[in-house]
């Protein structure tokens, strides 16, 4: 028995250098990228319903689901054929590829609270005023040069009514300096 503290001392000191070599190891997930595009980047949900998972694969419980499709949420991370999404609120989960989409939405967000994002005829302040879009307000994104971008947004169902430009830094769905069309 005297031998045993001598052991347990060896058993926490060889856990205690395995613990603090941990950090210095990436995680696995991280290292993972098949698609090989840019992470992160910005999507849409293909179709719904679509189950959000806690973790990569259908063995995880299902954290929430969206219930309509064309939500804008951006891709944070790759494991195989999932992806960690996260949305405008900045809740995240997993989703299978398959439900997502290249297509590019996102939401009005005003600089200002309680402000709204005013949709221009041009790219310009100075441009004729098109609408007022409320916080919150889907829009889907065509086109985006680093500073303005061209959306289209219209009621639920409807075709999309109004169509213009508003400044990107007043967008949730794209970043700043993003240029793509």
């Amino acid at each position: 028995m005297p031998a045993l503290p001598g052991r347990i001392r060896a058993l926490v000191l060889i856990l205690l250098a395995l613990c603090a070599a941990l950090p210095a190891l990436p995680p696995v997930l991280a290292q993972d990228n098949p698609s090989g595009l840019a992470l992160p980047r910005f999507v849409t949900t293909r179709s719904h319903p679509i189950n959000v998972r806690v973790g990569p694969g259908t063995r995880y419980e299902i954290a929430w689901n969206y219930t309509v499709s064309g939500v804008p949420v951006e891709i944070i991370q790759e494991f195989d054929t999932w992806r960690k999404i996260r949305d405008m609120d900045g809740d995240e989960g997993w989703v299978h590829q398959s439900l997502l989409s290249g297509s590019r939405a996102g939401y009005a967000a005003p600089l200002l609270a309680n402000g709204e994002v005013l949709m221009h005829a041009g790219k310009s302040d100075d441009a004729a005023t098109r609408a007022r879009l409320a916080a919150g307000v889907r829009v889907n994104i065509s086109e985006c040069d680093g500073a303005w971008c061209n959306i289209a947004a219209g009621q639920p169902g409807e075709r999309q009514a109004y169509s213009g430009w508003v400044r990107q830094e007043e967008l949730w769905g794209v970043y700043p300096n993003e240029e793509f069309d």
